[in-house]
């Protein structure tokens, strides 16, 4: 998912499903600045925890619902999402800057995980590959 969003070192990345928070710091370690989105709140400051002990200035956490994003820090370079939705969030789509490419498993029982590009025009969307990851939570 990391090497499809293709960022680099000038990139503001929006990542949806914080976790444990293996996924913001390979982020950060590859981008400029990492904006990580975490349902659930126990994982989430634990994961912010981590990233303070860890000097990891470039990373900020956000309790709340990934539908949302974090529009107020868009427009983002990359958004990656670590959970399925059954339909693309229409939001995340609008907090990309043309050029930015959404990297989201979309899908119920069958996935599959799509890079969006937007464009001028909309979106270019490409299928990359079948996955299986866990559903996305809208609550």
């Amino acid at each position: 998912m990391t090497e499809a969003a293709m960022v680099d070192k000038n990139s503001k990345v929006l990542e949806i499903g914080t976790g444990s928070g293996y996924q913001a710091a390979v982020l950060a370690e590859l981008s400029k600045d990492v904006f990580t989105i975490e349902i659930i709140k126990p994982l989430g400051e634990q994961a912010e925890r981590i990233f303070k002990q860890l000097e990891y200035n470039n990373i900020h956490v956000r309790i709340g619902n990934g539908y949302e994003g974090w529009p107020e820090e868009s427009p983002f370079d990359a958004i990656i999402v670590t959970a399925a939705p059954k339909e693309v969030p229409p939001k995340l789509i609008k907090q990309l800057k043309v050029g930015g490419r959404l990297v989201v498993p979309v899908g119920e029982r069958y996935q599959e995980l799509l890079r969006i590009t937007r464009t001028e025009e909309g979106t270019a969307i490409e299928k990359l590959m079948p996955v299986r990851f866990v559903p996305m939570v809208n609550d």
